[in-house]
């Protein structure tokens, strides 16, 4: 689904010129788009929002070096966005199936735990700090406290509880996913 490297120096030169004929200010409207557009697949829940924000990048810098007449390049970045959306939604999950694989030494558990913990440290420092700082603190205290803290939470950022479950639930998914690539490129799980 992901082509990387299909960004070539003509198409995002083309891209950054539509986006705004100064270079600084176009450097500035490509940030201000790819942030736009990870926040649109984190909001829709999907497990690797960087990714698709570049594909989408991509994939509109192609139409544009390929002379598709563009109007309006975020408008038409949305478009593509949504496309990618359900391209990532359909896309079948693989996961390697090993019948040979043993079992593994319970011995061992203690270097998984360790390996575990070092992934979802990572992981957590590769979410931009508004996500990260909001998991954290989504899960600080024990009972009450608990509790008042996530209705504070929502009131701060102008949720309804619900709403700030639901996006907690997704920086979670999202953080699962990356322990578990994590975990499985080091020889765990």
């Amino acid at each position: 689904m992901f082509r990387r490297g299909s960004l070539t120096a003509g198409s995002l030169s083309r891209l950054l010129e539509r986006l705004d004929p100064n270079p600084d200010g176009a450097a500035h409207e490509y940030e201000r788009l790819r942030r736009a557009l990870v926040r649109f697949f984190d909001w829709r829940g999907a497990a690797l929002p960087d990714q698709c924000a570049d594909d989408t990048i991509d994939r509109l810098a192609r139409r544009l070096e390929e002379g598709v007449a563009v109007d309006d390049v975020h408008s038409y970045a949305r478009g593509i966005a949504r496309l990618v959306l359900l391209e990532h939604r359909r896309a079948p999950v693989f996961a390697p199936l090993n019948p040979d694989a043993a079992l593994p030494d319970p011995a061992s558990a203690g270097d998984t735990d360790e390996r575990l913990r070092q992934c979802f440290d990572a992981c957590l420092c590769d979410l931009p700090p508004d996500s990260r700082s909001l998991v954290v603190q989504y899960y600080q205290d024990e009972r009450r406290a608990k509790i008042d803290n996530r209705r504070r939470l929502a009131s701060a950022l102008g949720l309804s509880e619900n709403a700030l479950r639901s996006r907690v639930q997704r920086i979670r998914d999202r953080l699962e996913a990356c322990v578990h690539a994590c975990a499985s490129s080091r020889g765990g799980l």
